[in-house]
C-alpha cells in the first residue's frame, strides 16, 4: 500500500473521538472489522511522562537526557486489536506507548521488583522521529550496534558482549511501503537507557500532517468515564 493509499484507508474508516483527562483518543473501525485506537495530548502535544529516566540499581541520583530525545510529540499511545474469524474480538495489542509492568497484577511484590531488572522495550515517537528506548541496558554506548537489516526491513540491536540482540520492525514504513534508510537511524545512551532513533521521512511527516487536518473534522466527545477502547 502505498502513502496515499493508508492515508485514504485513515479518512475512509469511521472514527470517533474522546477528550478525557487532556487527552484525546480516537477510535479507527476499518471495513475489515481491524481497530485501530490513538491518544494524544490535547494541550501541549507533549510527550507524555517524565522527561526524566529512573537511575539503574544502586545509583542514587536521577539524570536529565539531553533535550533532544524528548522532543514534543503528537500521539503518545497506538494500538490494535482484530476479529477472529468467528467475530471475537483479540486483547488489545500495543505499537506506541509504555506497556504495563507484566504480571503487576498478579506478581508479589518482590517478584515484581526481580523483573524490573529486566530490560523493558518500548516505543515513544517525537513529532520528528519514530523513537525506541530500552530500559535497563547497563553497558557503555561503544558495547551497543544498532543497524538496519535490510533483507528482513527491521532494525537490529547487538552487544558486543553478546548479553543482548533484538529485532524489531517499523510498522509506520511497511504501510506507508516505504524503505528503511540506514542514514535516518541513530541511538544514544544514558542513565541504563538505550534510546534508538530513525527520523521520519518527509512523506510521512507531510501524510501525519494531513490526518492531524481530517482528525479535525471529527467531533470530539468530553467524558470524565472510560474511553470504549480502553
Amino acid at each position: 500500500m502505498a502513502v496515499t493509499g493508508w492515508l485514504e484507508s485513515l479518512r475512509a474508516a469511521e472514527k470517533t473521538a474522546l477528550l478525557q483527562d487532556g487527552r484525546r483518543k480516537v477510535h479507527y473501525l476499518f471495513p475489515d472489522g481491524k481497530e485501530m485506537a490513538e491518544e494524544y495530548d490535547e494541550k501541549t502535544s507533549e510527550l507524555l511522562g517524565s522527561c526524566f529516566l529512573p537511575a539503574c540499581p544502586g545509583w542514587p541520583q536521577t539524570w536529565n537526557l539531553p533535550v533532544s530525545a524528548f522532543q514534543l510529540a503528537g500521539i503518545t499511545v497506538r494500538k490494535w486489536r482484530v476479529k477472529s474469524a468467528l467475530g471475537a474480538l483479540s486483547q488489545w495489542q500495543l505499537e506506541v506507548g509504555e506497556p504495563a509492568l507484566p504480571g503487576a497484577g498478579s506478581l508479589g511484590p518482590e517478584l515484581i521488583k526481580e523483573s524490573n531488572a529486566n530490560p523493558i522495550f518500548m516505543r515513544k515517537d517525537t513529532k520528528t522521529s519514530f523513537q525506541w528506548r530500552i530500559r535497563n541496558l547497563p553497558y557503555p554506548k561503544d558495547v551497543y550496534s544498532v543497524g538496519v537489516a535490510q533483507k528482513e526491513r527491521c532494525i537490529v540491536v547487538r552487544t558486543t558482549n553478546k548479553k543482548y540482540y533484538k529485532k524489531f520492525s517499523i510498522p509506520d514504513l511497511d504501510r506507508y511501503q516505504l524503505p528503511l534508510d540506514d542514514s535516518l537511524l541513530s541511538f544514544a545512551h544514558a542513565n541504563c537507557t538505550l534510546i534508538i532513533s530513525y527520523q521520519k521521512p518527509k512523506e510521512i511527516m507531510v501524510a501525519e500532517s494531513e490526518l492531524q487536518k481530517e482528525l479535525k473534522k471529527v467531533k470530539t466527545a468530553h467524558s470524565d468515564g472510560d474511553c470504549k477502547t480502553q
